[in-house]
């Protein structure tokens, strides 16, 4: 299973955005991350309801919204 870090794209699997993407950008401690995606909010999330995958997104802004753009970009 590939690591949680900041970058790596997740599915969450729990919650009411169950099955979305999103990407980790920041650890908030061993079991908590800060997350958003194109339809996930910028929240924290418990890293047991998140699946990683194998892609790893590059942050360059702390931006909410350029992150999503990317996030798309890599989804197509």
């Amino acid at each position: 299973m590939p690591a949680i870090e900041v970058g790596r794209v997740c599915i969450k699997t729990a919650g009411r955005e169950a099955g979305e993407k999103c990407v980790v950008v920041e650890i908030v401690d061993e079991k908590f991350v800060e997350v958003v995606g194109v339809s996930v909010k910028n929240r924290r999330c418990n890293i047991q309801h998140l699946e990683p995958v194998d892609q790893v997104l590059e942050i360059k802004s702390e931006d909410p919204e350029e992150i999503k753009k990317e996030l798309e970009a890599l989804n197509k």
